[in-house]
């Protein structure tokens, strides 16, 4: 289970809510579409560098930056569940935090046995590049989140296989 982000407009992101379809279309192209994202399987294992629990909790505003709890489409199922988005403005609060967020910070936080039992997907922490895989896609979804908030846009995310 891969997680994909995908930056949108405000104006999208609205047509998405009222016409899930449409979102789906969308992400049938998202191979050529410079707005889409793809951090494989590192979702969880960021999710728990920045609060210490998996994606499922979701008590830390932090966790939001994966799984908003806030859906396109609540019925519509994509590869794994529906889709998740936040608006600008709460892309640009989310992004205020992580920005300032140094790999440095992350490092100290990963602890391979205490995210296989908190139960972190994809549970293969133990590998010896693991921490370097987690860095290497956080330093993407800070890059996404800025060009985000400078666009003013939303993002969405969604996994997929």
């Amino acid at each position: 289970m891969t997680c994909n982000l995908l930056r949108v407009s405000a104006a999208e992101l609205e047509a998405y809510k009222q016409d899930s379809n449409l979102l789906v279309e969308r992400i049938k192209a998202a191979s050529t579409d410079a707005a889409h994202y793809d951090i494989d399987q590192s979702w969880d294992g960021i999710v728990f560098l920045l609060t210490g629990k998996n994606s499922s909790d979701g008590s830390n505003p932090l966790s939001r930056i994966i799984f908003s709890g806030q859906y396109i489409d609540k019925e519509q199922k994509l590869d794994y569940g529906p889709a998740n988005y936040l608006s600008p403005d709460e892309v640009a609060t989310l992004n205020e935090t992580i920005a300032n967020t140094k790999l440095s910070d992350l490092k100290p936080r990963f602890d391979a046995a205490l995210m296989k039992e908190e139960g972190v997907y994809p549970n293969a922490w133990e590998h010896e590049d693991a921490l370097d895989y987690l860095l290497e896609y956080f330093e993407t979804i800070q890059e996404t989140y800025a060009l985000a908030t400078k666009n003013k846009e939303a993002i969405i995310t969604y996994i997929s296989h």
